[in-house]
């Protein structure tokens, strides 16, 4: 397990159950890096890997 698991397991066992829709998850990413630039670049990397997600099962 990575250290980083713990706020992933975390996210899940309190909010495991609750319907997001994109747009909720991007204005909460964008607040995050509003709050905390120094991410910046990390969630913009998460942020696309989600958006083409997809892309790599249609090739």
């Amino acid at each position: 397990m990575y250290f980083t698991d713990r706020g992933i397991e975390e996210l899940s066992s309190r909010r495991g159950e609750e319907e997001v829709t994109l747009a909720w998850l991007a204005d909460r990413l964008q607040t995050f890096v509003d709050e905390h630039p120094d991410f910046e670049i990390a969630v913009d990397r998460f942020a696309t890997w989600l958006a083409r997600a997809d892309d790599e099962l249609d090739e």
